[in-house]
């Protein structure tokens, strides 16, 4: 099985110099731009059996312009939706800080201020990528439109690492991370490559 891992592109949240997670911004008219860009080469580098996608504007949004190129239809899922970030979502960083300021200690299981713990996130990843696994062909081609953070969690689960673990990737504007699981020994599983740009160009 390959799996596409796609972040989503440019959101009105990244002009406004705000913090996002859960907050509910559309694409700008670039990030719309580089979403059909990512769509355009995905089309000529691999054929398509599946697109999922949070559920999330800025993913749904993306989604829908590899959906316009490719003809699949997506279906979206709440599980690969950004970290529940509570009430800090909508915040310039400063305000952030000063009205909810991150806890001294944080362990997996913390979590404050509405927000759901490291624990909570970890599941949700691990339960859209089983169902995505397992709800599949063996020889299907995935392909996934969430977040960085949600990629994050994504990845460690692809590596099955433990929920504590400092493992993570950069994910840039719609970059696409490429990854392979072989589900006659699932524990056979290979990154291709990692955030690749090569769409975007010099743009």
């Amino acid at each position: 099985m390959d799996l596409l891992v796609i972040r989503h592109g440019q959101s009105e949240a990244d002009i406004l110099n705000v913090i996002e997670g859960r907050a509910n911004f559309n694409l700008t008219d670039f990030g719309n731009r580089q979403a059909e860009l990512m769509a355009e080469w995905v089309k000529s580098y691999m054929s398509i059996d599946k697109i999922y996608a949070s559920s999330l504007k800025r993913a749904r949004q993306t989604a829908e312009k590899l959906s316009a190129a490719t003809g699949i239809p997506v279906e979206h899922m709440d599980d690969l939706m950004e970290w529940k970030n509570g009430l800090i979502a909508g915040l310039n960083r400063q305000e952030a800080n000063e009205k909810y300021p991150p806890p001294e200690i944080k362990h997996p299981h913390t979590a404050v201020y509405e927000q759901e713990s490291d624990i909570e996130f970890r599941l949700r990843a691990e339960t859209a990528f089983s169902k995505i696994i397992n709800e599949n062909a063996s020889d299907a081609n995935i392909a996934i439109v969430s977040h960085g953070g949600m990629i994050n969690k994504l990845f460690q689960s692809f590596l099955m690492l433990p929920v504590n673990s400092g493992i993570s990737i950069s994910s840039g504007d719609t970059g696409i991370h490429h990854w392979t699981i072989d589900k006659e020994n699932i524990s056979a599983r290979r990154v291709v490559f990692g955030n690749s740009l090569v769409h975007l160009g010099n743009r």
